[in-house]
């Protein structure tokens, strides 16, 4: 049943005059009363710009994409591609079957991801894509799939990237990267080289690109018999940043002053860390090797280049941005896992002695 902006007024206790200054923005209205209209709109999930029940379930021009990031190259090439499929033919000065899309940066915020879908349904949002990993949070996973079985429900079509499936029936595709593949291939290389005290730089807790990755390192480790040294106090867990990589790289030689190689979480981080192994005199990798993730621009022209595993993101984001568009059906039970390639490069040596 449809949400009238009456049942927000009784709900909020105030009159519908008071619902629509407040969603309009045009009067001034006490904060308490403001606070009270805006929990009740969330409570009932009300969507504006849909005052006729025969409008409930049209969709706008608008495709939303949200990222972590968007200065971060993993979230922005991925976002870019997207938004070239969704954007249409170039060149032409007319809007025919394109889409506007607004790329939404939500800063890793979880309460700001849920506010750009609300937005978004607001809006009647033709598409949506969610791109990245998901935060492991029960109160979180549950109110995502809230969100988007009601975007669903309105006619939003629903496309995750790199990012994995939620509960329920809400999402149209789901493409997955192999991080735990990448990650087992990654230290598979390092093992071959001869490396057994490896120092590993993973990202956030909570973040499921950070468990799956470091899942694959370990089970790499557990292969090749590596068991003789406690694999949580060679592991730091810090954003994915390159300050992160760097103060973690230090807390792990301080550690462990004996490894011979580091994994980063990703490129940037590993950028990170090979500034702070240069900062103690360290070389790489005649010294100690490092490895990244991602395959991100610059990681072939760092200096040595970047071992590193690469990861498909212009050629998954256009994809996420053809299926927003209709434009290609989606894959089989609707999840696609999408292969991740070792990079072997000059970051990683067999260590000395």
């Amino acid at each position: 049943m449809t949400v009238t902006l009456a049942d927000v007024a009784a709900r909020a206790r105030v009159s519908p005059a008071t619902v629509s200054r407040v969603l309009n923005g045009n009067y001034p209205v006490a904060a308490s009363t403001k606070e009270r209209v805006l929990r009740a709109v969330d409570e009932l999930d009300y969507v504006l710009n849909g005052p006729a029940s025969s409008l409930a379930a049209a969709t706008s021009d608008l495709v939303g994409i949200l990222v972590n990031d968007i200065a971060d190259p993993f979230f922005g090439i991925m976002a870019g591609a997207a938004q070239t499929e969704i954007g249409g033919q170039e060149g032409t000065g007319r809007a025919g079957g394109e889409k506007l899309a607004v790329v939404c940066n939500t800063g890793g915020s979880p309460e700001r991801e849920l506010t750009y879908l609300t937005l978004l349904q607001r809006q009647r949002a033709a598409a949506v894509v969610l791109t990245g990993g998901a935060l492991e949070d029960p109160d979180h996973i549950k109110a995502m799939a809230a969100k988007l079985t009601k975007l669903a429900e309105a006619g939003t079509r629903i496309v995750l990237c790199g990012r994995p499936p939620v509960p329920g029936d809400s999402i149209l595709a789901a493409l997955t990267f192999d991080n735990r593949g990448g990650g087992r291939r990654l230290t598979e290389h390092l093992v071959s080289l001869g490396h057994r005290r490896i120092g590993y730089v993973a990202g956030p807790v909570e973040r499921t690109t950070t468990r799956h990755r470091l899942e694959g390192h370990r089970a790499a480790l557990a292969a090749a018999g590596i068991d003789d040294q406690d694999q949580d106090h060679v592991t730091v867990h810090g954003p994915y940043t390159r300050q992160s990589g760097y103060d973690a790289t230090l807390e792990l030689l301080r550690r462990d002053p004996d490894l011979t190689a580091v994994v980063a979480a990703n490129d940037t981080v590993a950028l990170g860390a090979c500034a702070a192994l240069r900062d103690r005199g360290l070389r790489i990798p005649e010294d100690i090797s490092v490895a990244g993730f991602d395959d991100l621009p610059f990681s072939v022209d760092a200096v040595p280049a970047l071992t590193t595993v690469r990861l498909p993101l212009y050629e998954a984001g256009a994809r996420a941005g053809r299926l927003a568009m209709g434009k290609e059906a989606p894959p089989p039970g609707g999840i696609a896992t999408i292969a991740a390639e070792l990079m072997a490069r000059e970051s990683t040596a067999r260590p000395k002695g």
